[in-house]
């Protein structure tokens, strides 16, 4: 019986020492895998030198989860689309041809800048530009856009800009220059807030943005900006051999931290995201588009819940001298003028008063054959290429009173082995009208009203009819002047995947050779 015992424990410890030497050779086989997977992230494909190493000279590999969607913005996913008039073209303009173009993916805000988000714009101006109160005033709104010859609106030049019970409302009476700079200022402000919010720095507005110390992205970068406070976790910079001296509390655009430059969108953008066909065409058919920005041929609801039919998706005139419905039951669109920007129904992207509201400004300079000239990528009109000014030692020159960084226009000298363009001006290329001293623009004033300062415009607003609310009809004003009927909203571009990154969307190329639904290779 003892024997047995003693056998059975022997069986036992040799079962043991067998398992050990199992989990030896696994870990002897794991452990070069391991580092060597661990080593593929942190070293150069090219040298095999280690990135984020002081040995190596500490060139960064920082991490990079994406871009973040900045506020206010939702992501619109890009594509091809046919671009051009839906409806029938009333006015015999002939100035938005149907045509095939791809935009590619980019971000736009969800609804129209109101009154409020304007206030604060001229009360940040109003604060840093003590010294310079021109710059305050001349961004300020038109109020007095309200006013007509024959209708009584000073109510709305009093009152429609400041006071609270308009505060949601869209901003208008603001001209294309001044909602150009609202972007500007915008893209520094949030810029401003990521990196306190990452506490890299820390701000205290009050006392840190005066004058030309207030926060400029472009300044910041070039190293021009003059910070006070330091944050609680700084960055690393890995060029420094000690730990002690690797803190860095300046952010560089390989961090990917900031984000891209809030601007208007191009014309190309706003009618694609007006559009909004996405997941609406079969075949990849793109010349299935929607007349408005829903699927309908009315601008009532016909589907849905019984409580929501029969109601009117915009704020636009009904019909002849109508704007907002018969009193006593529910009022049409129960817009007599503007309504606030959350009012009625998203688009597919999820963005709202698409089709109406107000029309808004968007960044292209007008010419009736556009939609024939532009790229079928991305097209604009309106390039003028500039380039920073640099000082007699070939560094960038210093900031201007305003905190700003100085440009000029790039000249053919300085593209002299250049193909893809020579001047900064290229506004009118391939649609001038006119010689003029052996150079070809439209004769304004005399023969025309187009000229490089018309700006395009887009989308139907409270005082038009509803021929207007198709996206594909364009108009256009001068870039200084302003109505009460134009707003405007901004837009950023998507800059490496162009369906974000979110998981659930699975955020690969079709070319990564991964499979959607197993997450595997194939």
């Amino acid at each position: 019986m003892r024997n047995i015992f003693r056998l059975k424990a022997l069986k036992h410890k040799q079962t043991k020492m067998n398992f050990r030497v199992k989990i030896q050779w696994l870990a002897v086989i794991a452990m070069p895998l391991l580092f060597a997977s661990c080593g593929s992230k942190d070293k150069s494909r090219t040298t095999g030198q280690l990135y984020n190493n002081p040995k190596w000279g500490g060139f960064a590999n920082p991490k990079y989860k994406g871009q973040e969607t900045g506020p206010g913005l939702v992501l619109v996913e890009g594509g091809s689309f046919t671009m051009g008039s839906t409806e029938n073209d009333l006015r015999y303009d002939n100035n938005n041809v149907e045509r095939t173009i791809t935009v590619n993916s980019f971000y736009m805000d969800e609804t129209e800048v109101s009154n409020l988000d304007y206030r604060g714009y001229i009360f940040w101006l109003m604060r840093t530009f003590v010294d310079y109160p021109e710059v305050y005033n001349q961004e300020l709104p038109d109020t007095n856009c309200w006013r007509s010859k024959l209708g009584y609106n000073e109510p709305f030049v009093d009152y429609y800009f400041r006071h609270p019970a308009y505060k949601d409302y869209p901003v208008v009476g603001v001209n294309w220059q001044q909602a150009t700079n609202f972007a500007k200022w915008r893209t520094d402000r949030v810029n401003e807030y990521i990196v306190d919010r990452e506490r890299i720095m820390k701000f205290t507005i009050a006392q840190d943005a005066a004058g030309d110390n207030n926060f400029n992205t472009r300044t910041y970068l070039a190293g021009q900006y003059d910070f006070l406070k330091k944050g609680k976790k700084p960055l690393k910079d890995y060029s420094k051999l000690k730990k002690k001296d690797r803190k860095r509390y300046k952010v560089s655009m390989e961090d990917g931290i900031l984000l891209p430059d809030y601007r208007l969108p191009t014309e190309a953008e706003w009618e694609f995201a007006a559009q909004a066909n996405i997941g609406n065409t079969q075949f990849e058919n793109i010349d299935q588009k929607r007349l408005y920005s829903w699927d309908d041929y009315t601008i009532r609801i016909k589907d849905g819940s019984e409580t929501d039919r029969g109601k009117i998706r915009m704020n636009a005139m009904r019909g002849k001298g109508d704007f907002g419905g018969v009193a006593g039951g529910p009022l049409n669109d129960a817009g007599f003028i503007t309504t606030p920007v959350y009012s009625y129904w998203p688009n597919a992207y999820g963005l709202y008063n698409m089709s109406a509201n107000v029309s808004e400004w968007v960044m292209d300079v007008y010419r009736p054959l556009s939609m024939e000239d532009m790229d079928a990528f991305m097209p604009f009109r309106g390039n003028v290429y500039k380039t920073l000014v640099m000082d007699q030692y070939g560094a960038i020159e210093e900031k201007d009173s305003l905190g700003r960084l100085k440009f000029r226009d790039v000249t053919e000298s300085d593209n002299v082995n250049r193909r893809n363009y020579r001047k900064a001006d290229n506004i009118g290329f391939k649609d001038e009208d006119n010689y003029n001293n052996g150079e070809m623009i439209y004769e304004y004033g005399a023969t025309s009203l187009v000229n490089n300062k018309a700006r395009v415009f887009k989308g139907a607003s409270w005082n038009d009819r509803t021929y207007w609310a198709s996206p594909g009809t364009r108009r256009f004003l001068d870039e200084k002047q302003s109505t009460s009927t134009i707003g405007f909203r901004c837009a950023m571009i998507r800059i490496g995947s162009p369906v974000g990154n979110s998981k659930e969307k699975y955020n690969k190329l079709p070319s990564s050779g991964i499979d959607k639904k197993t997450k595997q290779k194939r």
